[in-house]
């Protein structure tokens, strides 16, 4: 998985991504967000966080262990629903770009990264401790990794130049406001500047960077 830890300097990156959206407006009752007319429910966020808990708990040796990991991992309610919204807003710029995934792309990409993790378990471990994904989730996540190459690649954004970054997040930050993202105040507002979500470890976002410097080495 060192190819996924040189990816980290995108990481910064984010800090000047353009604004996405902070609309300010009140959301659905019961949603935690509303994403293009539609809600990300309460029930739902739980319902994800509760996955990548019973993942964490199972793959503990003990209590203090689990313990030491939800205590690392304290953000994890905000760090998902980030996700989930993120990975909605990158949706809709991927079908304005006419980018799509087949089940064969996410299937190679499997392939490739379980050999180099050394086996199912050992990918699915590292998703989870470096990402937050449930295994149940892995072939989502990764999904989303390779709509945002390919939407990178759309754009012929280079992820490993200034140029390049802010030409992704411009088409994101588009897509965003085509969506008109609303968060539960609870949650915060959707600033990818100024939310303290800025640092949540999104697998994809930093797979972009990761896909491009392999490309350029």
């Amino acid at each position: 998985m060192h190819r996924r830890r040189t990816a980290i300097a995108l990481s910064a990156a984010l800090t000047a991504a353009p604004l996405l959206t902070a609309c300010g407006g009140t959301p659905h009752p019961g949603a935690a967000a509303v994403v293009g007319g539609e809600r990300i429910t309460v029930g739902q966020l739980e319902s994800r966080v509760n996955e990548v808990r019973a993942a964490q708990r199972a793959a503990a040796p003990d209590d203090a262990q689990y313990e030491q990991t939800v205590a690392r991992t304290s953000s994890l309610t905000r760090d998902t629903l980030h996700s989930l919204v993120l990975d909605r807003v990158l949706d809709r710029a991927a079908k304005d770009a006419r980018v799509s995934v087949t089940r064969r792309d996410v299937e190679q990409t499997r392939t490739s990264l379980v050999q180099r993790a050394g086996g199912t378990e050992a990918l699915q471990s590292a998703w989870l401790q470096q990402y937050g994904v449930a295994p149940a989730r892995l072939d989502d996540s990764l999904r989303t990794e390779i709509q945002a190459q390919k939407l990178a690649a759309a754009l012929g954004a280079d992820m490993t130049t200034t140029d390049g970054k802010a030409t992704f997040w411009k088409a994101m930050s588009q897509a965003s406001k085509e969506l008109h993202v609303d968060l539960n105040p609870r949650y915060g507002t959707w600033d990818v500047q100024k939310s303290s979500r800025v640092d949540a470890r999104t697998p994809w976002v930093k797979e972009v960077t990761a896909a491009a410097q392999q490309q350029t080495a």
